[in-house]
């Protein structure tokens, strides 16, 4: 019996390496196919969340001076609570609607001279709200203030300019 002939043993190499590359690509494609079934199903991992925005407020004078609206700089920020602390001087809680009142700044001010223009550094401490979850904050403003003169009667009288951070 005479051997194959070369063409033929070449064609047959061909066709067995055809149906390894094959079966290779089948296995492949079959666990691909367990592996996206095996997975369970979990919610999909969020790469960017939203950061916290400080809480930035802002002061509103009303009244001439006589009061100051205090209220947060963000729409998405409610205040809770806020607490105006001033060295050596009681606290005074605002409450979540703070409206700080020039009598309430010249109780915290130091004894001394009723005239000219000056500035309160406080601290102020806040509770609020910011995409449904409670935060603090606590910095330092300061409360710009002049002092008005008195008529015949009344004495020199406070009244508040604004509301500054530092």
């Amino acid at each position: 019996m005479p051997g194959p002939k070369p063409i033929e043993s070449n064609r047959r190499r061909w066709i067995n390496l055809g149906e390894g590359v094959a079966v290779v690509g089948l296995i492949i494609s079959g666990l691909a196919l367990w592996n996206s079934w095996s997975k369970e199903d979990r919610p999909a991992v969020v790469v960017e969340q939203a950061r916290a925005i400080p809480l930035a407020l802002r002061g509103r004078v009303e009244g001439d001076g006589k009061r100051l609206a205090i209220a947060p700089v963000e729409a998405g920020h409610a205040l809770e609570s806020l607490t105006v602390a001033a060295a050596g001087k009681p606290l005074l809680d605002l409450g979540n609607d703070p409206m700080l009142t020039s009598d309430a700044v010249e109780r915290l001010l130091p004894e001394g001279k009723k005239d000219g223009i000056g500035a309160l550094q406080v601290t102020l401490d806040a509770r609020y709200i910011e995409a449904g979850s409670e935060r603090r904050s606590n910095a330092r403003y300061r409360i710009p203030y002049r002092w008005r003169a008195g008529g015949l009667i009344g004495g020199p009288t406070l009244r508040l300019t604004g509301l500054t951070r530092g």
